[in-house]
């Protein structure tokens, strides 16, 4: 069973159990202002969506806690799993409650995530993306040490509005000369 420790975080496969929580989350606007999640998802729906996930090769689910209480706190979800190419997208992470932000763990949670991604996953490429204008995401990604690849035009839709997302990556080489790791 993968489980990532930090100082402060656990990043664990994500078990049924999880899915209240996700469920529950998923429903606040603090979390899904920013995600192509609709607005009034049930918990039915997270769990056919979290079942169909976990069908698929190509994808992996995640869930962020805190590591002395073992208490959930986010979520990870990885797509696009291609061991042809070596690379995955880190598709949707979040820290759900407000009184969990500003604290530094979503840094955390990711640079356990490029850890497992390229140390573990052997990845050569990690991509994601995040609407235009999301000051707080593009600031920590670009500290985490990702490069923006340009912006795809419309590519999310969310209660019928389109919306624009700014394209980014690490390659395996970015990574190992940010964070001095030896393969």
């Amino acid at each position: 069973m993968i489980r990532l420790e930090s100082e402060n975080l656990s990043i664990r496969k994500t078990c049924f159990d999880d899915l209240k929580h996700f469920a529950e989350w998923e429903t606040w606007e603090s979390v899904i202002a920013f995600f192509s999640i609709a607005a009034g998802k049930t918990f039915e729906e997270t769990v056919r969506e979290s079942v169909l996930w976990d069908q698929d090769h190509s994808k992996r689910q995640f869930t962020i806690c805190l590591r002395e209480e073992n208490l959930p706190i986010g979520r990870v979800y990885l797509s696009k799993v291609d061991p042809d190419t070596d690379s995955l997208d880190i598709t949707r992470i979040y820290i759900a409650d407000k009184n969990y932000r500003g604290k530094g763990f979503g840094e955390e949670a990711m640079k356990l995530l490029l850890k497992y991604c390229f140390e573990e996953m052997k990845c050569e490429r990690v991509t994601l993306d995040h609407y235009t204008g999301h000051k707080v995401a593009s600031s920590l990604y670009l500290k985490l040490g990702f490069k923006y690849e340009g912006i795809a035009r419309r590519a999310c839709k969310k209660s019928g509005e389109y919306f624009d997302v700014e394209l980014m990556s690490m390659l395996k080489a970015e990574y190992v000369e940010k964070y001095s790791q030896k393969f």
